[in-house]
């Protein structure tokens, strides 16, 4: 049976690093159907994407302008939801946070390999580029990781 019908990516702002991951997340081809969303940990409002991130995305053929950062919240929490997040400090403050806190891991965790997706904040394009090329490295782990599951249903 399918694990997961929604998956979330959440970083510290939802203006960066999560929004990127999802973008890259929804151009994969998934052999079944996964809801995939981000958050962020601390949202006072609703943010556009980091303007270098959009760069980034863009050059790479991915569209955001619809993005508008959205805060995490208990409702994201539930048995059927994967909760990804960029560094473990994130991770441990979801369990510390929120109840029922469960299948929460780092992305790269997740995928298998160890590190955190550091924080861009005050960082040049080139780190940007970087980071991109990090987030669909493991996305590509985690996107072969959900397919295999959905073979073994």
């Amino acid at each position: 049976m399918k694990q997961y019908d929604k998956l979330i990516f959440v970083d510290s702002d939802d203006t960066t690093r999560a929004p990127m991951a999802k973008a890259i997340m929804k151009s994969k081809v998934m052999m079944g159907k996964l809801e995939i969303l981000s958050r962020g940990l601390v949202v006072l409002f609703p943010e556009p994407i980091n303007q270098k991130a959009e760069a980034v995305l863009i050059s790479n053929g991915y569209n955001t302008k619809d993005h508008s950062a959205i805060p995490f919240t208990q409702e994201d929490i539930d048995d059927r939801t994967l909760i990804l997040t960029m560094e473990d400090d994130q991770k441990d403050k979801i369990w510390a946070s929120f109840e029922h806190a469960m299948n929460v891991w780092t992305i790269a965790e997740f995928a298998g390999q160890s590190g955190d997706v550091r924080t861009l904040y005050g960082e040049p394009l080139a780190a940007y580029g970087k980071c991109y090329e990090n987030l669909e490295n493991l996305i590509s782990e985690i996107v072969i990781q959900l397919n295999e599951e959905e073979l073994r249903k």
